[in-house]
């Protein structure tokens, strides 16, 4: 059989290594790519191509949500697995609506993180146990998953929500997405309002609390 590629993209190097360690213990599994923010994971998924890719939740630059979109979309049969420190229905309802299969928790990784590439790997839904539970509690009685006023946001707000909640300012956030500082101060002032949130630390405790950063 082929070799499995693997991406796999995270902020802490330690983490890294400790997912390259268990996974490259498989036989026929291999590391192609290793990535450190979300802009990185989504150029080097680009580029390689991988079966699996692993996302950090929380990553520099574009976090692993929005950098998971964009890789399905440059590579369609990469199969993505989202990494969280935190469990939340939001986050599980954002999962399923982004169209990914896998979702689990860093404390659970020694028991989950093999068997969800290896689900993943055969096209297959691999979910951490409470987010399984929520899934099954939605089929039976048809209640939604938890909302969020971030839904309200394009994919290009979001970007600029987390730059501006790791500390950019405005000509900072244009300068890297390539923007005029007008179109960026634009932007900000669409999300503040759109959140209703009127200040840029009401802007940061949003972000940390939806997982777009960490505290």
């Amino acid at each position: 059989m082929p070799a499995l590629r693997i991406l796999i993209c995270d902020d802490h190097d330690l983490i890294r290594r400790g997912m390259k360690m268990l996974l490259e213990a498989r036989e026929g599994w291999t590391i192609c790519g290793e990535a450190h923010t979300g802009r990185d994971a989504v150029e080097m998924a680009t580029k390689l191509r991988p079966d699996v890719a692993v996302l950090d939740i929380t990553m520099p630059e574009l976090n692993g949500l929005d950098a998971a979109k964009r890789i399905k979309k440059a590579s369609p049969q990469t199969e993505i697995l989202i990494f969280s420190v935190h469990y939340s229905d939001e986050l599980v309802r954002q999962v399923i609506e982004a169209g990914l299969r896998g979702y689990i928790i860093k404390s659970d990784s020694d028991r989950d993180l093999v068997a969800a590439v290896e689900t993943l790997s055969k096209h297959k839904p691999f979910f951490t146990p409470p987010a399984r539970e929520a899934m099954l509690k939605k089929v039976n009685t048809g209640e939604p998953i938890a909302e969020s006023r971030e839904t309200k946001l394009t994919s290009r707000e979001r970007e600029i929500l987390q730059l501006l909640a790791e500390g950019k300012s405005s000509k900072e956030v244009a300068s890297s997405l390539n923007l005029s500082v007008k179109t960026a101060e634009t932007h900000r002032s669409n999300i503040m309002r759109k959140l209703r949130i009127h200040s840029v630390s009401e802007l940061v405790l949003y972000a940390v609390r939806n997982r777009m950063v960490e505290p």
